[in-house]
């Protein structure tokens, strides 16, 4: 496996969009979409994608199935020059009800199980060799855990629009130096961003939208970043560029608020694409 700065272990997925005026309501009823595109998804896509933008030498580790929806992210991530080990598994795909906006909704038709560890060794290599490891949310990920844990890098999760309770997500929470979320679903970002400092990372960040993003360091000192202002064409990937802005400016030495505002930077340059990221405009028009 190619050496990384950064290994990233996750979701990349076939995702067809759907632009509606208000998301549909839980009663039989039709509607007529703005607009509709299909491109490449997964939030561990969309960070691999904001990296190789910045220059960051990245491996991502993810799985598809060789089928047609497979091969078309496969093929979309070699284009945009993302390097990529590729596990067996069936290919994740969604339907992602979408507002102007920035509401979703988003419809898993399809989401690959862990492997049997069939490729672990050359896995633990790469974790080790990185100078940090993204661990997102999928069953894949949650297996490596332990690997991930034992290589003494930097884990860095994103959880998301965790609601502070979900089992799912607390494996993640317990091993991350770094935690990212949204506010969402958090009634407190603020405190819950002070509890993953005591409980043991380092950083902890909350994205708040067109409001920006508050964190936590170390010390338990706040800090706030305003959003970059933007014309905004599609909001999917915005999270994901954000985080790997911030994970690119601190592997530099950057301070905690320099590395937000780098954060800022990265996310504004995805809102203006209706893909992940520009990289893939000319690959998927």
């Amino acid at each position: 496996m190619p050496a990384a700065s950064v290994f990233i272990a996750g979701p990349a997925s076939w995702n067809s969009i759907v632009v509606l005026d208000r998301l549909p309501e839980p009663v039989p009823h039709m509607q007529f979409a703005e607009e509709a595109w299909d491109t490449v998804g997964g939030t561990s896509a969309g960070k691999a994608l904001s990296l190789t933008a910045l220059g960051r030498p990245v491996l991502l580790h993810a799985l598809s199935a060789e089928d047609e929806q497979g091969e078309r992210v496969r093929a979309a991530l070699r284009a945009a020059g993302v390097p990529t080990h590729w596990g067996a598994g069936v290919t994740e795909r969604h339907l992602n009800l979408m507002t102007r906006a920035g509401d979703r909704v988003s419809l898993y038709l399809s989401s690959p199980s862990a492997t049997a560890g069939e490729d672990d060794d050359g896995l633990r290599e790469a974790m080790a060799a990185a100078g940090a490891i993204v661990m997102d949310l999928a069953a894949e990920p949650l297996r490596l855990l332990p690997i991930a844990a034992a290589s003494g890098r930097p884990i860095w999760v994103d959880v998301h629009d965790y609601d502070g309770e979900a089992e799912f997500h607390r494996p993640f929470l317990d091993v991350a130096d770094a935690v990212f979320c949204n506010a969402d679903r958090l009634e407190d970002p603020v405190t819950f961003l002070h509890a993953c400092i005591e409980g043991g990372a380092s950083l902890a960040v909350c994205t708040l939208g067109a409001d920006g993003a508050v964190a936590v360091d170390a010390d338990g000192a706040e800090h706030r970043v305003a959003a970059v202002p933007v014309e905004v064409v599609d909001t999917n990937g915005a999270g994901d560029a954000f985080l790997a802005g911030v994970l690119d400016a601190t592997l530099s030495g950057a301070s905690v608020p320099e590395a937000l505002q780098a954060g800022a930077r990265s996310a504004s340059g995805v809102l203006g694409t209706r893909h992940l990221h520009p990289l893939l405009d000319s690959v998927l028009g």
